[in-house]
């Protein structure tokens, strides 16, 4: 059976790239560095539907992104996160956060507004994640 996306992440998000276990997303909202993990396995809701093999391939991935993240952003904090409680399927959100962005220090669900990437800006960054990871 081949991967597929939910549906409300392939709408909110666009394709960086598939690593070694993950589709790498960027959530389209310009508002912050938003970088998402989703594990290309079937029915997998918890880290813990993944094997242990899997979880560890999982952790190296979103060591990686946070580095980027670093890297590329310079954010003062980093939220990682597994929620799910919209999306079953099992994704990891890894944020770059500001102290001066828009809703800090409350959570970006429900409190952040979408603003969108503007075409050029979202293909520049797109090839900023890609070159980054060096695929």
């Amino acid at each position: 059976m081949s991967f597929i996306l939910d549906a409300r992440l392939e709408a909110d998000c666009i394709e960086v790239a598939d690593l070694e276990l993950s589709r790498l997303l960027l959530m389209n909202n310009r508002l912050v560095p938003w970088l998402i993990l989703v594990p290309r396995r079937d029915n997998a809701a918890e880290i813990t539907d993944l094997t242990a093999t899997e979880q560890q391939v999982l952790l190296n991935e979103i060591t990686m992104v946070t580095n980027i993240q670093q890297k590329l952003f310079s954010p003062d904090k980093i939220n990682t996160a597994a929620i799910g409680n919209m999306v079953r399927q099992l994704h990891i959100h890894i944020i770059g956060r500001y102290k001066n962005d828009p809703v800090w220090p409350a959570p970006v669900w429900g409190n952040l507004a979408q603003e969108r990437y503007h075409e050029g800006e979202l293909l520049q960054r797109v090839q900023m994640l890609r070159h980054a990871i060096c695929i």
